[in-house]
């Protein structure tokens, strides 16, 4: 225990002896880690979704169709067979990379959500396929 506790103390100390500052490169990570979340909420539903994936923000500012493009209900559509095929493949970890598929998604088809729910999961679901050329199915990804 005392030995652990050394090289705790050793460890701690030789990270106090480096510059205050930190490093372009951390902080550069941090920002874009704040930039890359995109979160969504409801109280009154009470659910809330956090989609943090470097570049998605980006992406959906510049190359994803503007909300309005596609009616609610498409969205929904399509949403309901992604999200059907993703919890597919979270439940078979060694069949599809895990690292991709970590967890499940809770989406409840008799629940109206809105659109800004439905258009930002959906255009998750595009970035994702392009990104990691993953298919979620019989639909071609589309911009």
């Amino acid at each position: 225990m005392k030995t652990l506790i050394t090289l705790l103390f050793l460890g701690l100390f030789m990270v106090s002896c480096h510059s205050s500052k930190p490093s372009n490169r951390l902080t550069s990570a941090v920002n874009n880690k704040e930039q890359d979340t995109v979160r969504i909420a409801n109280d009154s539903l009470e659910y809330e979704i956090l989609i943090i994936e470097p570049g998605f923000n980006s992406w959906l500012a510049s190359t994803a169709k503007p909300e309005g493009f596609y009616s609610q209900e498409y969205l929904e559509a399509r949403n309901r067979h992604y999200v059907l095929e993703w919890n597919q493949r979270v439940l078979q970890p060694l069949r599809y990379n895990s690292n991709l598929y970590e967890l499940q998604i809770d989406y409840q088809p008799h629940i109206d959500y809105g659109y800004e729910v439905n258009y930002k999961l959906y255009n998750y679901f595009i970035y994702f396929q392009l990104t990691y050329n993953q298919r979620l199915g019989p639909f071609t990804p589309r911009i």
